[in-house]
């Protein structure tokens, strides 16, 4: 549908102006409850800190890259000691972290098992008075709207990023009737990632308990020497393939269980590369475009519901990936070794430094095998994570283990074992799958509100 918008010259020429823009302006200029972001601030923005010393134990160190739409991604976090911090700058829970360069404008909430965390110097903190609706908030902060306003009041010509000032300034639509719609649905999709990530941690703990093995008792060799002869079945000159503690992990691990590998119980698919010429961003995206993963949206076990990019649907009808709810994801170059299981709700094209796992017929006949048990093995790092280290190869500049997750040996449990994880991550998935058609609601509030 045609729309209309009259704009004064004068506010072009000092603005960075759009015709979307300039709508969406109007509309919050004209509503009683358009308010500055500052309104709402206790505190803030104040920006991160530079810290480089990363530790085994500690709190975390929150860089732009940990942070999604609404949620912290712990999938590659660091850790960092807090002693000597000033106690101002630890995160509290219902904080806002707002991206300020990188990829400006997304933003997340601090949810209890959060508080003292600290942030990277790319993010922004934003404390919230207490009379001010968090939910709601955050909820506003990642619609179209207002990523519309951040990406039109960026400032920098080599990494474009928005200012404090400039920040405050950005307007809420603080509806009471909106509020009440939206706030109740991302408060909840908080609690059900919460409880589905506990779950995930506990039936990894209930499979380390099932593998009873101590692997903190395994050495760690500084050097080592190996015979020529090791070589001859894989074609692997690196010293990871031959180091005595990602291969003495496997021997304990195959003493105690059988072992298959992934060839003979699964079948491997990777995804495909679309050409960047056909990345739309999330602003740009018809309703039918397809959401593409790349390594970077695999998050907290799953896929990010709010990725950077999205591809026609008529490319994702000619591919033909053959992607379904329960299949298993698995990085294969670049950031090696995150898995992810797909919910109902994801409907994606695969880039191909993905992998998709898919159980074969007679793996779950004959093992007792499901989707949901070799997915989790494949979240340990003592199977997945150091066999993909050992088989890891630098291709021109990136890391792969091309098709050596094809080797990748599985151990096979008894069935009262895998029922009992099973179960488990299906009641994870199930709570991330509710939480995925929350947000998805709250973003068509939002949106609606503004016909965008």
């Amino acid at each position: 549908m045609l729309k209309l918008v009259t704009i004064n010259k004068l506010e072009i020429e000092k603005e960075k102006w759009t015709p979307k823009y300039s709508y969406i302006l109007k509309k919050l200029e004209n509503s009683p409850n358009s308010i500055l972001l500052g309104e709402f601030l206790e505190k803030g923005p104040i920006n991160g800190i530079d810290v480089r010393d990363y530790t085994e134990k500690g709190k975390n160190y929150i860089r732009i890259s940990d942070m999604k739409r609404f949620f912290l991604s712990y999938s590659d976090i660091k850790k960092v000691e807090i002693s000597g911090i000033p106690q101002k700058i630890r995160l509290k829970q219902n904080d806002i972290l707002f991206s300020r360069k990188g990829t400006p404008g997304i933003s997340l909430i601090v949810t209890e098992e959060d508080t003292d965390d600290l942030i990277g110097t790319e993010a922004i903190l934003l404390r919230i008075k207490e009379e001010a609706d968090p939910y709601y908030l955050i909820a506003f902060l990642n619609s179209k709207v207002f990523y519309e306003q951040v990406l039109n009041n960026l400032s920098g010509a080599v990494s474009p990023g928005i200012n404090h000032p400039t920040l405050k300034k950005l307007k809420i639509l603080y509806d009471e009737i909106l509020i009440e719609k939206v706030s109740g649905k991302v408060k909840k999709s908080i609690v059900l990632q919460n409880q589905a990530n506990l779950i995930i941690k506990q039936a990894q703990s209930l499979l380390y308990k099932k593998l009873d093995i101590d692997f903190s008792k395994i050495a760690i060799e500084k050097y080592y020497s190996v015979n020529l002869s090791s070589f001859s079945k894989v074609d692997l000159w690196t010293p990871a393939y031959s180091y005595p503690f990602y291969i003495n992990i496997l021997k304990i691990i195959q003493n105690k269980f059988p072992t298959i590998p992934i060839r003979e119980i699964a079948i491997v698919k990777k995804g495909d590369e679309v050409g960047s010429i056909n990345y739309n961003k999330y602003l740009d995206k018809k309703n039918s475009d397809i959401p593409f993963i790349r390594t970077s949206d695999l998050v907290n076990y799953e896929v990010d519901q709010f990725p950077d990019y999205y591809i026609p649907d008529e490319i994702y009808q000619e591919l033909k990936q053959d992607i379904k709810a329960g299949d298993i994801l698995f990085t294969n170059d670049g950031k090696i070794g995150l898995a992810a299981m797909l919910t109902s709700q994801d409907k994606i094209i695969l880039q191909s430094h993905v992998k998709r796992l898919r159980l074969k017929k007679e793996a779950i006949e004959k093992y007792n095998f499901t989707q949901e048990f070799l997915f989790l093995i494949l979240t340990l790092k003592e199977i997945a994570i150091y066999q993909a280290e050992r088989y890891t190869v630098i291709q021109s500049t990136i890391p792969t283990i091309s098709n050596y997750i094809l080797d990748f040996e599985i151990p096979i449990l008894d069935k009262d074992s895998i029922e009992e994880i099973t179960k488990l991550v299906k009641q994870a998935f199930k709570l991330k799958e509710e939480k995925k058609i929350l947000l998805n609601e709250v973003r068509e509030l939002i949106d609606n509100y503004f016909e965008i």
